[in-house]
């Protein structure tokens, strides 16, 4: 059957993160539910941050898209031209290439889940992360000269 019994599925906790950028997503955990229905072409979590917590640093994808739907809660989008206000049934999308840096931010007093979908493209994809002057490729994380 290929519905996914949530309550039975792993959930994930912890980031690759170097510190002290591993603190921001410490309320920050997941469920691999693509992967867990055996899906191959693309990645999808279920994420659930606590409040104070962010989904990640904010980053851009040169090869990545991604797509981000609301469930519950509410969520800060930060990104390069400012900030909104994610909701319920809000979808948020970046497109590969895009130097348009994003993150959500749980600055409600509740919890919050979304649902994160993308490819998994590591042997190409480059994650920048500019505030923070890092990036992310097939050998790991780095803090080039010009990220």
């Amino acid at each position: 059957m290929p519905r996914l019994d949530l309550p039975t599925l792993p959930v994930l906790t912890g980031t690759g993160y170097p510190p002290p950028h591993d603190r921001a997503v410490g309320g920050r955990s997941r469920i691999a539910v693509a992967a867990a229905g055996g899906l191959t072409a693309f990645g999808a979590n279920l994420v659930t941050l606590q409040p104070g917590s962010w989904s990640s640093q904010r980053h851009w994808h040169s090869a990545e898209d991604e797509m981000v739907l609301m469930l519950e809660g509410e969520l800060v989008l930060v990104e390069e031209t400012g900030e909104a206000i994610l909701r319920p049934g809000d979808i948020a999308t970046f497109k590969a290439g895009e130097p348009n840096g994003h993150h959500l931010q749980n600055r409600s007093s509740d919890p919050a889940r979304f649902v994160s979908v993308g490819p998994d493209l590591p042997e190409t994809d480059v994650c920048h992360y500019p505030d923070i002057g890092m990036r992310l490729d097939k050998q790991g994380f780095s803090f080039p000269q010009n990220s």
